[in-house]
Order: structure tokens, then C-alpha cells, then sequence
């Protein structure tokens, strides 16, 4: 199951509403405000690689008020404790 972590920044003051609209997405399985240099930390996982990269870029990276995201896509081979 493809997992990706998606650091993101925002407007300021947007975060809250930016995280409930994420939040509504059935691929999100964690999302969270942060302190530092990025707003918003959101884990996904899917059913596939083509599903992730629709989520992230058609769900998440258009949301109103997003300015900036870095995708990390972890490598199930190399560690994990779930």
C-alpha cells in the first residue's frame, strides 16, 4: 500500500480550514498543524501509485490557500513500524 507524507505551507491563518478540508479526504489517514518550517504534516495512503499522485495533486494541492508542498514517499522495504 503506497504511503506518502506531505509537508505543507499555507497562508497564514488558513491552516485550520486548509486541515478540515484535508481531513475529508478518504485517502488521509493523519493530518496535523506544525510548528517550524512547514504549516501542515498529512500522511496518505492508497491503493495504488497512479491513486497517490491523483490525490495529491488533484485533491490536496488545489486547495485554496495552499502556497507550497514537499511529498515524501516512503520506501516499504527500508524500516516502518506500523
Amino acid at each position: 500500500m503506497p504511503t506518502a507524507y506531505i509537508l505543507i505551507n499555507s497562508i497564514l491563518g488558513k491552516e485550520e480550514e486548509i486541515i478540515k478540508q484535508i481531513s475529508q479526504i478518504k485517502q488521509v489517514k493523519e493530518v496535523r498543524g506544525t510548528y517550524g518550517v512547514h504549516d501542515i504534516f498529512v500522511k496518505i495512503q492508497t491503493d495504488s501509485v497512479d491513486e497517490m499522485n491523483n490525490t495529491i495533486t488533484s485533491n490536496i494541492r488545489k486547495i485554496n490557500g495552499i502556497t507550497s508542498t514537499v511529498t515524501l514517499v516512503s520506501i516499504p522495504e527500508q524500516g516502518g513500524k506500523d
